[in-house]
């Protein structure tokens, strides 16, 4: 079917809204205002802006009370409207065609730790909740990352081995208690683990929990280093239960 005659019957729609725009992959002007890119100045380590520029080297309060296992944690867009609408639709309504249009923006966010990446491993999901999604969100995502910044990817690297609770609406304790000891690198792929550095994705960073427990254990596989990027970024201040639940 060529281009012109696939417009006509498919005509291209805004990813947060679906109203008609001119090319794919987009949002509408009201979407795109209402979309907030995470920028510099930030935390160097956990990625959450600044509201003045403090210097390169001024870490975030959360960073000094409490440093996380993983060196580097980087979200394209602050968790909410547009960005939960684009999150949830993929998560809860099978909209995998948005994981790489949605990479695309993780890439810009992830400029600083793709290009010292070996490799992109997933967050992955209990076994019997990809059979009963039949996917997992944070795998199409770190799939897309990984072909757009040419580094391998690597699912099985790390496995959720019980089921735990949905965390959505669980305080910041009760999430990092609900994941520990939830992950495990399998012993046939440590040696690819092993001295490598490793990015760990994502679709939201909520409190740190999940991605702290699944960064631990790579790390006590032998990863030599291991950054977070997610999609969305829930920013302190901003965590409610009501943020987590499907729309």
């Amino acid at each position: 079917m060529s281009g012109w005659m696939q417009r006509i019957l498919f005509p291209p729609v805004c990813l947060g809204c679906s109203s008609l725009v001119t090319e794919p992959g987009t949002l509408c002007a009201s979407c795109w205002e209402r979309l907030r890119f995470l920028e510099r100045p930030w935390c160097p380590v956990m990625g959450t802006p600044f509201s003045l520029d403090l210097g390169d080297s001024m870490l975030s309060a959360e960073a000094i009370a409490s440093p996380p296992p993983f060196a580097r944690a980087r979200s394209a867009v602050a968790y909410g409207g547009v960005a939960r609408r684009l999150v949830q639709g993929l998560k809860f309504r099978d909209r995998t065609d948005l994981a790489p249009w949605m990479a695309r923006w993780m890439l810009r966010a992830g400029g600083e730790i793709l290009p010292e990446a070996d490799l992109v491993v997933p967050v992955p999901l209990h076994r019997s909740r990809f059979f009963s999604r039949r996917f997992n969100q944070s795998a199409e995502l770190a799939r897309a990352v990984a072909r757009l910044a040419c580094v391998d990817y690597m699912p099985e690297a790390l496995v959720r081995t019980r089921r735990t609770r949905q965390q959505v609406g669980l305080r910041a304790s009760e999430r990092e208690a609900n994941v520990r000891g939830a992950f495990v690198v399998p012993d046939a792929h440590r040696p690819a683990i092993r001295a490598r550095r490793v990015v760990l994705v994502d679709d939201v960073y909520t409190t740190g929990a999940t991605v702290a427990a699944a960064s631990r254990v790579l790390k006590r596989a032998g990863a030599r280093e291991v950054d977070v990027l997610t999609f969305a970024r829930v920013l302190p201040g901003d965590f409610r239960a009501d943020l987590q639940e499907p729309i």
